[in-house]
């Protein structure tokens, strides 16, 4: 039975709450939410064009609100338990931060759970906004595009398996969880290059 017609016809009848979903959920995590709008898009339940803008508008206030929220942080808790927690999160990962923040808040996009706190750390070390700005902005017109496609990738795939919407949802489930393992290892051999980077400095 084609069920997943019945998500289709659900999500194009409540539309504007889906792209608020859409926005929110851009300002609080990202991946996910991408993912979710590209089998979105090839199921053909949203419109383009609002969900592009409401794309490029939580993006945007992600950026800008992350960089906000540091530069409070500096000025009202700069000793606090939370930023020496923050602090010491991002250079773990990212060690040559402070001498490469363009790099560092770039590559930090691609690595799930990392970009969020990286970008409030950015506006902490008050990183000159200009080049925070381009690193944001460069980053990102690779990620978000390479989401959503991935998501279209694995509704095209779980709709070749199953019209069935359990079926469906468990194959993108189980492709999801496959994603997020291989960032894992990615984020994990980058940290080990970063490590012998810093070795051999």
């Amino acid at each position: 039975m084609d069920t997943v017609n019945l998500l289709r016809n659900l999500i194009e009848n409540y539309q504007g709450l889906v792209y608020f979903f859409i926005f929110l959920g851009l300002i609080v995590e990202g991946e996910f939410i991408l993912l979710a709008t590209g089998i979105l898009f090839h199921l053909g339940a949203l419109n383009v064009y609002y969900t592009l803008f409401f794309i490029i508008l939580g993006l945007s206030s992600k950026t800008l609100l992350g960089y906000y929220i540091g530069s409070i942080l500096r000025v009202k808790w700069e000793h606090t338990r939370f930023l020496k927690y923050l602090e010491k999160r991002v250079l773990s990962v990212m060690p040559h931060f402070k001498r490469k923040p363009f790099w560092s808040i770039f590559i930090s996009k691609f690595i799930i759970g990392i970009n969020n706190i990286v970008i409030i750390f950015a506006g902490y070390q008050k990183i000159f906004f200009k080049k925070y700005l381009k690193a944001e902005f460069c980053s990102t017109i690779i990620w978000a595009p390479a989401l959503i496609w991935i998501g279209y990738f694995f509704s095209y795939t779980a709709l070749h398996i199953s019209r069935e919407i359990w079926r469906f949802s468990v194959t993108v489930m189980v492709l999801t969880i496959l994603f997020m393992l291989f960032d894992r290892l990615v984020g994990w051999v980058y940290g080990i290059f970063e490590e012998f980077y810093d070795d051999t400095e």
